[in-house]
């Protein structure tokens, strides 16, 4: 119930025992933690139960955009990528937790997720885990092909190329894998030549993978795909575990989580931890190279007949305990004071290291438009069969400045 002025009042129904459904997306957040939210929520809340639905990537914008218009069909606390929450803050789709964000962690929660759930000084999304990618590598491969962990981006480009040669006799192998729809990993290369996705020009954002240091990362990236990368042209980078675990990439660039799938059999992966090496993909200056930071902000819906409830859920989320069994599974906490737990093996080091130069997606409003709208897996797909770099570019440029206006 809001008043007039459009502030959320508590009603009965805020009080009374409710289902609260929770949308999760993908597999990244792990049983042990699934289990303890549901068994804690239930525990503290007699009467009440709390269901987790998992949502998958692919199309979340759009099933989002139309779930929080909805009273009937809203989830009550959602998941929702950190390049995303910007877009849904601004429209309104959020319930302002500005208040509830200093017990739940305040100066301590990650500042870049609070800034991207944050708008006119009031905060909507909260952070809820952080990962920055790093390379994971089969020791046994490296060593079959008489290769070395790189040290440059010069070097990791080579080694990759190698690493294809030294098994073209199994089918779409690949020394570094890079589906053609894999603009996420892509973009570490465009960013360590010095370009952008799109750049800010006097308050208007414009598309900005033509300029001349974008189009030297995107030779790089148009060689990986040429040379290096066996998987499928029109590909999404989607349970990178699967091909890892079964023989067929010697080299995969994926978030620090990836680490809890490799040996999981039931995500189709046998165990191969043992052969598993990690490094932070290097720069062209010997020091990590700046890698997309992903992860995932938590909100409330607005239009939940539960806030009271779904704050409790959230209060759960960001717990010490919740957090800490996120960071053991391999993701950077939403608490910075949790990173410890992040361990002290090379996994945790490679996560840490590859942090160091990690960046975010352009601060715009609009760009989970553009994440909704396909446009740069269109264009990295273009790119890996076949296409001309500056034509490509320069069509792309347009479509995001279009996008990005809106």
């Amino acid at each position: 119930m809001r008043d007039p002025r459009g502030h959320h009042v508590l009603r009965p129904d805020d009080l009374a025992p409710a289902n609260i459904r929770v949308w999760l997306n993908g597999s990244d957040t792990p049983k042990e933690a699934r289990d303890y939210l549901k068994k804690t929520f239930e525990a503290q809340n007699p009467g009440s139960t709390l269901t987790i639905e998992e949502q998958q990537w692919t199309g979340l914008v759009e099933k989002l955009t139309t779930a929080l218009s909805s009273e009937s069909q809203t989830p009550d606390v959602v998941e929702v990528g950190n390049t995303q929450a910007p877009t849904f803050t601004t429209v309104g789709a959020f319930s302002d937790v500005t208040a509830e964000t200093a017990t739940w962690g305040g100066s301590d929660l990650l500042k870049g997720f609070v800034d991207a759930g944050s708008v006119d000084g009031k905060t909507y999304a909260v952070p809820y885990y952080a990962g920055s990618k790093y390379v994971f590598y089969r020791k046994d491969m490296f060593e079959k092909a008489g290769v070395k962990v790189p040290t440059t981006m010069t070097e990791f480009v080579n080694t990759a190329v190698a690493l294809k040669k030294a098994n073209a006799a199994t089918p779409n192998f690949s020394g570094f894998w890079l589906p053609g729809k894999d603009w996420r990993n892509a973009v570490t290369f465009i960013w360590a030549k010095g370009g952008d996705l799109a750049v800010n020009e006097g308050g208007t954002w414009k598309g900005a993978l033509s300029s001349p240091k974008s189009q030297e990362g995107l030779k790089v990236v148009q060689t990986l795909f040429k040379d290096a990368s066996g998987a499928a042209k029109d590909g999404a980078e989607t349970d990178p575990q699967v091909p890892f675990c079964h023989d067929e990439v010697a080299m995969l660039s994926a978030p620090g989580w990836v680490k809890g799938l490799i040996g999981d059999a039931a995500k189709g992966c046998p165990d191969k931890l043992a052969q598993v090496g990690v490094f932070a993909m290097p720069g062209d200056d010997g020091k990590p190279a700046p890698v997309l930071l992903g992860g995932s902000n938590i909100a409330i819906s607005a239009k939940s007949k539960n806030q009271v409830l779904a704050k409790k859920a959230v209060t759960l989320m960001l717990s010490k305990e919740y957090q800490t069994i996120l960071a053991k599974n391999g993701l950077t906490p939403a608490l910075n004071s949790l990173s410890s737990q992040l361990g002290t093996d090379e996994f945790a080091a490679a996560t840490i290291a590859a942090a160091s130069n990690a960046k975010l997606t352009p601060a715009a409003a609009g760009w989970a438009s553009v994440e909704g709208a396909k446009i740069l897996e269109d264009f990295t797909t273009g790119i890996a069969t076949g296409g001309d770099l500056a034509t490509l570019a320069t069509a792309t440029d347009a479509k995001l400045t279009e996008q990005l206006k809106k």
